[in-house]
């Protein structure tokens, strides 16, 4: 699923000595903090630390924090999407992809990558509310997925391996749901032993 981003900003970077080191490395790095502690919880700071960089080369790649978490967010999403197709690739009727769905988000809030939760959906409940750019961005992505969902719904209907009265909106609207609340469940280990049966369970609204 290969979202494309029309709200991309490039970061400011005045010409000059190339790059020192890798992008996407340092990106995947501050994905893992703001993961965990959440936008307002990181430090530049902490982000330096976890990035491996100084402050200058921070700012030299990037305007400011905000820049840093708007990269961290699009390289976490392209990721995450590469991930999903390739669960997808092999996966034939409609019932079959939404499984892979499920299962993929549900494994994500297993273990540690579980409890250091979902950087979307932090960005969703800490910064749409105040920052429209980035509200855009998780709009977009969110009712990318949703229509995703709903087209493997209408898929297998149309290949019999899902039931035909079910109604593809809202059905698609409420597994998306499960899809984003698993992630919040994740956070807690106390959850984890249920998480894998919960996906069979909602997939049984498919049946």
């Amino acid at each position: 699923m290969t979202i494309p981003d029309t709200a991309t900003r490039s970061p400011a970077r005045p010409p000059g000595r190339p790059r020192e080191f890798d992008m996407n490395d340092a990106l995947d790095a501050a994905i893992r903090i703001f993961s965990e502690k959440g936008y307002h919880g990181t430090s530049i700071s902490e982000l330096k630390s976890a990035m491996g960089l100084t402050a200058g080369s921070i700012y030299k790649a990037f305007r400011d924090k905000r820049d840093v978490f708007i990269a961290a967010y699009d390289r976490y999403k392209q990721v995450r999407a590469d991930l999903l197709d390739e669960a997808l690739d092999t996966a034939g009727n409609g019932r079959e992809k939404l499984s892979r769905v499920v299962g993929f988000y549900a494994m994500a809030a297993c273990g540690e990558t579980g409890r250091r939760g979902c950087l979307a959906i932090g960005a969703a409940v800490e910064l749409t509310l105040s920052d429209p750019q980035i509200a855009e961005r998780v709009s977009l992505h969110n009712g990318r997925l949703v229509e995703r969902i709903e087209a493997f719904i209408r898929e297998g209907q149309a290949d019999g391996s899902i039931r035909p009265e079910l109604a593809p909106a809202p059905t698609a609207l409420a597994l998306f749901s499960y899809l984003q609340g698993i992630r919040i469940a994740g956070k807690t280990a106390a959850l984890e032993s249920q998480t894998l049966a919960s996906a069979e369970t909602v997939l049984r609204l498919l049946e």
